[in-house]
């Protein structure tokens, strides 16, 4: 098998990094701001900012502000029409935020954070607040813990030797032994639960979902107002986020009685509900 070659082109990757740099500042960016956040000469980014708003990838906004253009939205929704994913999983969806009224999200991971992919909001006056694109920490979301539970042993090492614990609640958590403990739990349980280590008032729980060589890539989880969410409704409502991440898993090929005989996953053996172990 050939070698894949690289070519790796200097300006065409400062500009892709200035992009990232704006996807992750809801409120924009002035000249200074990117300079300092980009490491870039002014002179050198005065030439990408004129460059990439002709483009339309940028906007200005007259007060010293840059925003991401119209160009960006375009690509984004192109993206979003062809991730396969988010077209098997949408009836699925659509039906566990019926059946629960509460906001369901799909996610996918991006190096240490968990991107949302797609979104339904709960029809619920008292809602949380959310957008496609956002990303959240692995380790204190209900997804991410999904996503890093469902690892490989080797993988979910060396992504858990990269992560800053940053204390965003009072409830999150504060080690790697904690969150190796939590993580072993959701193995176990199949599923799960973000209360309030995120963001407080707010509470999660997910579930993985298998592509068809049985690696969870994605996970999916409903979201809602603490008052709304105690611990015994997410009791109540993690079977019916497991079976949504099992259909949909099907839908991308995943045989659970293939994989369950050949023991090829360690996934699938640990799909089962236990109520007593939401911590």
């Amino acid at each position: 098998m050939t070698a894949k070659r690289t070519y790796n082109i200097t300006s065409l990757q400062r500009g892709l990094k200035l992009l990232d740099l704006f996807a992750k500042a809801d409120k924009g960016l002035t000249a200074t701001e990117l300079a300092r956040r980009s490491g870039l000469p002014i002179s050198t980014l005065h030439r990408f900012l004129v460059n990439l708003e002709t483009a339309g990838f940028l906007t200005y906004s007259g007060a010293g502000t840059y925003h991401l253009g119209i160009a960006c939205f375009s690509l984004g929704q192109a993206a979003l029409g062809q991730f396969d994913i988010r077209r098997a999983s949408q009836r699925y969806l659509q039906t566990l935020n019926q059946q629960t009224r509460e906001t369901v999200h799909l996610t996918v991971r991006h190096g240490l954070s968990v991107v949302y992919v797609d979104k339904l909001d709960s029809p619920e006056p008292l809602r949380i607040h959310s957008r496609i694109g956002a990303s959240v920490p692995l380790y204190c979301t209900a997804v991410g813990k999904v996503l890093l539970a469902y690892m490989q042993a080797a993988e979910r090492d060396a992504i858990l030797a990269q992560l800053e614990l940053k204390r965003m609640t009072p409830n999150t958590v504060g080690s790697l032994q904690e969150l190796q403990t939590q993580l072993q739990t959701v193995r176990r349980t199949g599923y799960a639960c973000d209360l309030e280590e995120h963001e407080l008032h707010i509470r999660c729980a997910a579930a993985p979902i298998w592509d068809h060589t049985g690696t969870v890539n994605a996970s999916l989880s409903i979201t809602a107002p603490a008052v709304r969410m105690p611990v015994a409704r997410l009791r109540q409502l993690a079977p019916l986020i497991q079976e949504c991440g099992k259909n949909i898993s099907v839908e991308l090929g995943y045989g659970f009685d293939v994989h369950k005989r050949s023991g090829s996953s360690e996934a699938s053996s640990n799909t089962g509900f236990n109520a007593a172990s939401i911590r």
